[in-house]
């Protein structure tokens, strides 16, 4: 099978919405724990990557449904927060980003990199680029620091690393995008309000940085910047990240972000948080099941297009070839 617009054109609206939406499995859990029958959905075509799930017979094994036990075959990747190393624990970034050495960043990314792909994983949701200036942030360690030239060395260093020069080892994801780390009184998930200078010359640039150096996904941020959800910003997702800066690769929500939107205040429904999300230029739905229950209504209410979805679901099946799996899926 190849990546071809007849590929898409073949899929149900199921099928489709199936590859824009990734599930967790228990191996680690990130976020609010939510029901769900995995093997079923696999089965159902209704998934189209996993995370929290690692070791070779087990990916191999969620593997196997999907492409012996669905209509169409499609190959799962998985994903995994690899954030300071796999099985060989590095220091975390924040104390790694005090060597001030590029050299040695992108080396522990690769030495990770290299044990996540042996077992299993496809991609990391990792590294973590927001610029963090208050402690009382208390996700601060998982990211570079407060300098935006060192975290923008940073990002270039560990894309390099997880991905590789040659032949991706694993995809890496660009994460929170954007000025994340900025949220009032360092209170996770707080709005943030900075100036457009701030946003600039602070909080863009290691984004563009991991762009720079060919990062296959970026994760947009929970929070809200000058009381836009991150999660439905089209003038930061969409004009600034893809028409601006060329990116053409997955932007994944984090866990549960889309059907967030609502108690942001900026959707009644699943269907109207879907299609926010989806103009926005969302391609994945991560375990808030709002692709899959809300966009069919959407479409029926015309809140989006098909072409809209079918542009989404490209990324996704690109994002597979890219790594290789309608080749060696194993």
């Amino acid at each position: 099978m190849t990546v071809t617009a007849d590929l898409i054109a073949s899929m149900t609206l199921a099928e489709k919405i199936g590859q824009m939406t990734t599930v967790t499995a228990t191996y680690a859990i990130t976020g609010p724990t939510m029901p769900h029958d995995v093997d079923r959905a696999l089965r159902e075509g209704r998934v189209g990557s996993m995370f929290n799930l690692f070791g070779v017979r087990e990916t191999e094994a969620a593997q196997r449904l999907a492409l012996e036990e669905t209509r169409l075959g499609i190959p799962l990747f998985f994903g995994f927060d690899v954030l300071h190393g796999f099985r060989t624990i590095f220091p975390m970034p924040i104390a790694e980003a005090g060597a001030f050495d590029p050299a040695l960043w992108e080396e522990t990314a690769r030495h990770a990199a290299t044990e996540s792909a042996a077992a299993g994983l496809d991609l990391t949701f990792a590294p973590m680029l927001d610029v963090s200036r208050d402690p009382r942030w208390g996700r601060m360690a998982e990211g570079p620091g407060e300098d935006p030239l060192v975290a923008s060395r940073f990002a270039e260093a560990k894309v390099r690393g997880f991905q590789g020069t040659i032949q991706t080892v694993i995809a890496a994801t660009a994460k929170h995008f954007v000025a994340y780390g900025a949220c009032i009184a360092g209170r996770d998930y707080a709005s943030a309000d900075i100036s457009d200078r701030t946003l600039s010359e602070v909080y863009l640039p290691p984004f563009r940085a991991a762009l720079g150096a060919g990062v296959l996904a970026v994760m947009p941020s929970f929070n809200d910047l000058a009381a836009i959800p991150m999660s439905a910003n089209r003038d930061l997702l969409k004009a600034v990240l893809r028409e601006q800066w060329g990116f053409d690769g997955v932007l994944m929500s984090d866990y549960n972000a889309i059907a967030e939107l609502i108690p942001h205040g900026v959707a009644a429904d699943l269907a109207e948080a879907a299609a926010l999300a989806l103009r926005a230029g969302i391609d994945i739905d991560m375990m808030a099941y709002a692709y899959e229950k809300g966009l069919p209504e959407a479409l029926e209410r015309g809140l989006v297009t098909i072409d809209e979805v079918d542009a989404a679901v490209a990324r996704v099946l690109q994002l597979k070839d890219r790594l290789g799996l309608f080749d060696d899926p194993y």
